[in-house]
């Protein structure tokens, strides 16, 4: 005899169309940023062994790489620079004609509508792996500010879409907007790496992007994983400066702080996929552990569902071509 049950979530779940009707959170390649790292000193494409699946290309590259992006439906690529010199205070980042400015300018000429992003920051350009000016140990805050200012101009002028700064300096989103304003770029908006943790995931992209630091760690500057409240602090510090978008990194240990951000400032918010949440995944799949589809489909989907509006990953090709299929 069948229980007299008034409430059956069951039903809503029968077919795969019924299911789609009433799905909360959808995932589209437009919500999609692919990470690009172009390296100076090279000719030919480089594996990075800690990121399966993913290269430094050269300078010549780039339009291909943009365009392969482009296809996929992809809407957005952000562009992380290797230059073949580098000095104290990461001068080669506010060069015109430095690595990332020439690759901004071959992304736009291939593909203009392609919303072309710059990490904004100094890890890649010192020859000490620091995100500023160092006094002695330490990362001089102010001194860093004013070339960062520098840095945003130069990526503006460049033909960048968005400005993207990392370094978890106190101020730079003031110091930035305020140097794209006098500079004449008022509408180059700001996405604000506003929560970054100091996280051990991000040891592949060290690999990637030549940037692990000669002596110390980045926990002076960038957060405590421990701490909730102050990511709500600083990312409401960003607003007030005048940030456009915000971000959280990295995503995926970090669902609470992306949902309590999003509510908090109901501003567009990016998170980043990690690199080594990446390598994970990569890992496990190859070992079979784990079927690579359904848990980059799964982890992309609780992004959204936690509040991100846009997603930087080096699955994002994959998933346009997984999305794409259905």
């Amino acid at each position: 005899m069948p229980f007299d049950l008034t409430h059956r979530p069951r039903r809503l779940r029968k077919t795969a169309n019924l299911r789609r009707m009433v799905s909360e959170t959808t995932l589209s390649v437009n919500d999609l940023i692919y990470p690009i790292f172009v390296d100076e000193g090279i000719d030919t494409a480089v594996d990075v062994k800690s990121m399966p699946g993913v290269t430094r290309i050269p300078l010549a590259d780039v339009a291909a790489m943009v365009q392969k992006v482009e296809d996929a439906g992809v809407p957005g690529v952000i562009f992380f620079g290797i230059p073949t010199e580098k000095d104290a205070i990461g001068s080669g980042g506010w060069d015109d004609e430095g690595i990332v400015q020439r690759a901004v300018r071959a992304a736009k000429k291939a593909c203009p509508d392609m919303i072309v992003i710059a990490d904004t920051c100094f890890c890649e350009y010192t020859d000490h792996g620091h995100c500023g000016v160092l006094h002695g140990e330490e990362v001089d805050n102010d001194a860093t500010l004013s070339n960062l200012q520098k840095e945003a101009v130069s990526y503006a002028k460049a033909g960048v879409d968005i400005v993207a700064p990392s370094g978890m300096m106190d101020g730079m989103i003031k110091a930035i907007r305020e140097g794209l304003d006098k500079a004449g770029f008022q509408d180059t908006p700001i996405m604000s790496y506003a929560v970054k943790y100091a996280s051990g995931y991000f040891g592949p992209f060290r690999d990637a992007a030549d940037s692990t630091p000669s002596f110390g760690d980045r926990a002076q500057y960038q957060m405590d994983p421990a701490n909730r409240r102050e990511a709500i602090k600083e990312a409401l510090l960003d607003v007030e400066e005048g940030a456009d978008m915000l971000m959280v990194k990295p995503a995926l240990a970090y669902m609470d702080i992306i949902r309590e951000v999003k509510d908090a400032t109901q501003l567009p918010m990016a998170v980043y996929n990690v690199s080594g949440e990446y390598a994970m995944v990569k890992a496990a799949a190859a070992n079979g552990w784990i079927d690579e589809k359904r848990v980059v489909l799964e982890t992309m989907l609780s992004f959204k569902r936690a509040g991100a509006d846009m997603i930087l990953t080096y699955h994002a090709l994959d998933v346009a071509a997984w999305l794409n299929e259905q």
